[in-house]
C-alpha cells in the first residue's frame, strides 16, 4: 500500500484541485454553487490526477526517462516496487473510477437538460482521460514532444475552471477565461520546475521538454513569463469586472520568491511544493474575495 500511495503522488493533488476550486468560487459568487456538484468534481479530478501519475510512472519507465541518475523522487515501476503489469492494472482501475464519478456528476447536472450537453461533457471527460494517459505512455507520448505545457494550460486551466463553472451555472462568461488562464499559467509553472529539475535525464532519454529544448537559462526566463502572465491575467479580470476585493495579491510575493529561488537553486525540486501550495493559497484567497462581493 505504501508503494501505491507513493506512486499516487499526493502532493500533486492540491494543484489539480485548484482549478476546480476556482471554477466553484466563480459559481458561488453568482449564487450557483452546489455541494454535490463540488464533491463529484473533486472526486473526478482526484481520480484523473492519480490516473495521470500512474501513467506517468508507467510510461516514463517504459520509455527510458526514469533512469538511475534522475534527480526527482524514485518511481515505483523503475525501482521495481510495482511491476509494469500491476501499474497497468492500477491505471485501468483508476480509469473505471473516473468514469463512475464523471458519469454520476454529468447525470446529476444534466438530468433535466439537453442530452447533447451530457454527451459533450462525457466526450470532454474521455479526452481528459486520454490526455492523462498519453502524456508519457503509449507509442507516441506527447510529453516527449514538448507539448506537456500546452496540455497543462488547457486541462489545469481552461477545462478545469471553465468546465467546472459551467456545470454549476450552465452559462459561459468570456471574462472567466482570465482566471482560467491564471490557474493554467501557474500550473504550467509547476511543470516547468519539474522539467528544469529533470533537464539532464530528459535530454538523455530524448524527452524534448521545453527546458530540454531551450536550455536552463531560457527555461528560467520562460518560468518568469508564466508567473507574471498568471498574475497579470487575474488582475485584468478584477479590473474588467470592477472587483477590488483582491486578497489574492497577498500571494504575489510567494510567486516572486519562487521565481528567484528557481533562478538560483541548482536543483529547484524544493520549489515544486512551494509553487503548488502557493497556487492553492492564491485560489483560496481569490475565492474569499469572490464570496465577499
Amino acid at each position: 500500500m505504501k508503494n501505491w500511495l507513493s506512486a499516487a503522488r499526493p502532493r500533486t493533488l492540491p494543484l489539480s484541485l485548484s482549478s476546480i476550486f476556482m471554477g466553484s468560487f466563480l459559481a458561488a459568487s453568482s449564487r450557483h454553487f452546489n455541494w454535490l456538484i463540488f464533491a463529484f468534481c473533486c472526486l473526478t479530478t482526484i481520480a484523473l490526477q492519480v490516473l495521470s501519475n500512474f501513467a506517468n510512472d508507467y510510461g516514463d519507465t517504459q520509455n527510458g526517462a526514469d533512469l538511475a541518475g534522475r534527480v526527482g523522487p524514485q518511481r515505483a515501476v523503475q525501482s521495481g516496487a510495482i511491476t509494469p503489469k500491476q501499474m497497468l492494472n492500477g491505471i485501468i482501475i483508476l480509469a473505471i473510477f473516473c468514469l463512475i464519478f464523471g458519469v454520476s456528476l454529468l447525470y446529476f447536472v444534466f438530468r433535466d437538460a439537453s442530452t447533447n450537453q451530457f454527451w459533450g461533457f462525457l466526450g470532454l471527460g474521455l479526452l481528459c482521460m486520454l490526455a492523462a494517459y498519453t502524456y508519457t505512455a503509449g507509442k507516441k507520448p506527447y510529453g516527449y514532444a514538448g507539448l506537456g505545457d500546452m496540455s497543462v494550460l488547457i486541462f489545469f486551466g481552461l477545462v478545469g475552471v471553465l468546465g467546472s463553472n459551467y456545470l454549476y451555472t450552465k452559462t459561459f462568461d468570456w471574462l472567466n477565461l482570465l482566471p482560467a488562464l491564471s490557474c493554467g499559467f501557474f500550473a504550467t509553472g509547476v511543470l516547468n520546475i519539474n522539467n528544469i529539475r529533470d533537464i539532464e535525464s530528459d535530454t538523455r532519454a530524448g524527452k524534448k521538454t521545453i527546458p530540454a529544448r531551450l536550455g536552463r537559462e531560457a527555461a528560467i526566463r520562460y518560468h518568469w513569463f508564466l508567473l507574471i502572465a498568471g498574475m497579470v491575467s487575474i488582475l485584468l479580470f478584477s479590473i474588467l469586472k470592477e472587483q477590488y476585493t483582491i486578497l489574492y495579491v497577498l500571494c504575489f510575493p510567494l510567486f516572486f520568491i519562487n521565481g528567484i529561488k528557481v533562478s538560483r537553486l541548482p536543483n529547484p525540486d524544493p520549489m515544486l511544493k512551494q509553487m503548488s501550495l502557493s497556487t492553492l493559497a492564491f485560489v483560496l484567497l481569490f475565492g474569499v474575495g469572490q464570496l465577499l462581493l
